[in-house]
């Protein structure tokens, strides 16, 4: 039996997607409403001496020229119930915002290749309906544009705001954001063509071989000393770590010398009072805690006692095992506990 292809679909939804600046459908005021523009790029750094281009999302609304051009770019922070409106300013070729998780309408998922791409602006409304952590990124050219950095924390709160993981959940007293990150710089080369292998072609995305490991856009080893990843708190505050694998990589997460108890996947509640049947995950001290592309894990650590904790996340490929590279292939950090 002989299939064809129809060349209308495939080039509509696999190759040239359509795009279009629409009005966002049945349109409400929102609760809290977020502006990004991307591609802005960014240039890091690398303790070797050398610069990598990233691309980001910059909020447009803010004029301060260090959070603007962060990376991973500014989280967008809601709370569970709210009518959000984010809304995208594409620059550079098309983009979309694609909230993860949020199992928003098809209009407003910002996944291209089933809707459109945006090379103006666009708003998308959305309503989250559970407290947790996610992320926004750019769903145009996915394996590209994720590479390349286009990707921020989106955080979910209860209704009741900060302090608590969920509603009814655990409270906490010092949160800090982990996005495990693997670098090949050898991808910087197909940044000219944001297309590349849309159309068929042989982008060679299928060679992936990172050199540089960070932790919320710093490179190891600064993470062991960098305000942006290591975690300071005293005996008895609870720790929320929210851990997102935003690699090409499956990782492993050591807590050496404290337990840590996992109360959210993938931004779902374990033993939510909705939820009686799920229970919290135990991970005891210098267990490794794995993780695999994309996944989220809600961790609150409570230390009983002072000391200076390293925490190391190995970056695995799946078929050979630990990323070596010359050492390179982890990210090592620390939790600073007080008395």
């Amino acid at each position: 039996m002989v299939t064809t292809r129809d060349p209308v679909l495939f080039d509509q939804f696999g190759c040239n997607v359509i795009k279009i600046n629409p009005p966002t459908p049945d349109r409400l005021p929102p609760n809290i409403s977020f502006a990004r523009q991307g591609a802005n790029e960014i240039d890091v750094m690398m303790p070797d001496g050398q610069t990598v281009r990233f691309w980001t999302f910059r909020d447009k609304n803010d004029d301060n020229n260090a959070t603007a051009r962060q990376w991973p770019a500014k989280p967008i922070r809601v709370r569970q119930g709210q009518l959000v409106h984010s809304t995208i300013h594409a620059q550079k070729n098309s983009h979309t915002i694609h909230h993860h998780g949020m199992n928003s309408s098809t209009f407003n998922d910002g996944v291209g290749h089933v809707s459109f791409e945006v090379t103006g602006q666009y708003t998308y409304q959305f309503r989250p309906q559970s407290a947790g952590t996610y992320f926004y990124h750019c769903h145009k050219n996915t394996v590209l544009h994720f590479e390349m950095g286009m990707y921020g924390f989106l955080i979910v709160d209860p209704p009741t705001g900060r302090g608590r993981l969920y509603e009814g959940g655990p409270r906490y007293d010092v949160e800090a954001l982990w996005a495990f990150d693997d670098v090949d710089p050898n991808w910087r080369r197909l940044e000219i063509s944001h297309q590349s292998g849309l159309c068929g072609e042989d982008a060679g995305f299928n060679i992936f071989e990172p050199k540089y490991f960070m932790c919320s856009g710093v490179p190891n080893p600064l993470t062991k000393t960098d305000p942006r990843v290591v975690v300071n708190a005293k005996v008895g505050q609870r720790i929320l770590i929210r851990h997102l694998n935003a690699s090409y990589s499956i990782i492993s997460t050591r807590f050496t010398g404290l337990d840590a108890t996992i109360y959210s996947v993938d931004g779902r509640p374990l033993s939510h009072p909705t939820r009686p049947w799920s229970v919290p995950i135990q991970v005891a001290a210098g267990t490794p805690l794995e993780t695999c592309t994309a996944q989220r894990r809600d961790l609150i650590i409570t230390p009983t006692r002072p000391g200076i904790y390293p925490v190391i996340t190995e970056f695995r490929d799946w078929q050979t095992g630990l990323i070596q590279d010359g050492g390179r292939g982890i990210v090592e950090t620390f939790i600073n506990v007080t008395a």
